[in-house]
């Protein structure tokens, strides 16, 4: 643990860092990784060790915000009306849904997620250049069908 713990630290770190843009809190989250790692050791199935951890790291960043989430009353329904980038956002999740799996979750992964190319390819097991690459083609693929829909 102590080795996996020296060489991805700086990555776990950065990818918190990254998200938060609070080096304290992201050091705190990275610990809390690092801790949530060492008593899931057990079930880690032996897969990429940068991939495992990173995604402690998130759900870590996700419980993060829940627990720091405030609730807001929500307007009356008569004055909800639907804004011009709510039609857009469907329109995005229905294309993101016709396309075919690989594309749409390195999509997913890059876009809504926000994980870098190196991370990707981490998580994937395969080069930051081909990660780069079957994105250019995800992006183009997912362009080509949201034009249709437009």
């Amino acid at each position: 643990m102590e080795r996996l713990y020296r060489d991805h630290w700086p990555l776990v770190c950065g990818y918190l860092l990254r998200r938060t843009r609070d080096p304290h809190l992201a050091e705190d989250l990275a610990q809390e990784t690092f801790v949530k790692a060492t008593r899931a050791m057990l079930g880690w199935r032996g897969e990429s060790p940068a991939a495992w951890l990173l995604s402690i790291a998130r759900n870590v960043l996700i419980d993060h915000f829940r627990r720091r989430r405030a609730e807001l009353p929500l307007p009356n329904p008569e004055e909800l009306g639907a804004p011009e980038w709510a039609t857009d956002a469907i329109a995005v999740r229905d294309v993101l849904d016709r396309l075919p799996e690989q594309a749409r979750r390195l999509l997913v992964l890059v876009y809504f997620e926000g994980f870098s190319l190196a991370e990707v390819a981490a998580m994937t097991g395969r080069s930051t250049s081909s990660v780069k690459t079957a994105l250019w083609r995800a992006r183009a693929a997912f362009a080509e069908m949201y034009g249709a829909v437009r």
